[in-house]
């Protein structure tokens, strides 16, 4: 498929990113096109897979209430689909990435509490194919790219 995004496609984009439920009247005048043109423009980048989604952020409340952590999975090669089965099964994995380097896959964890972390990490280790661990504690964020919605939007 042959993705081509062009000046406004990339305008439209950035604004969903900040507010997803912005309505196509208010994106239209922002962008200074149709409200039918924004309207035929998300549903073309929906069907073209470049948005596959909207989604709910959490707000602050509970992100400083999380025990937060990325940690390192060294995998048997052979039993990486069970391993990502096994941690699809998880509530408290958030992401797993397949990554180059010393391990094989980085998950992010999220837990209530660091008495949680602990037997969720427990857990982790358990699981058949896993050969190594290493887990760092997030202790703040110092960048965040991602836009936030205003609490009016």
């Amino acid at each position: 498929m042959d993705l081509r995004l062009d000046d406004l496609d990339r305008h439209l984009l950035t604004l969903l990113q900040a507010n997803a439920r912005e309505p196509a009247a208010n994106l239209a005048r922002k962008l200074k096109i149709a409200r039918t043109t924004v309207v035929a423009r998300i549903a073309r980048l929906e069907r073209e897979g470049v948005v596959s989604g909207y989604g709910v952020r959490l707000g602050q409340r509970l992100e400083q209430a999380a025990v937060r952590a990325f940690c390192g999975l060294s995998v048997n090669a052979k039993a990486a689909p069970a391993v990502i089965k096994a941690l699809e099964r998880l509530p408290e994995v958030e992401e797993v990435w397949a990554v180059s380097g010393q391990f094989d896959y980085m998950v992010l964890l999220r837990c209530e509490t660091p008495e949680q972390l602990d037997k969720l990490l427990d857990q982790l280790g358990q699981i058949d194919g896993i050969n190594q661990t290493q887990t760092s504690i997030v202790l703040s964020r110092k960048i965040d790219r991602r836009s936030t919605v205003s609490k009016s939007g």
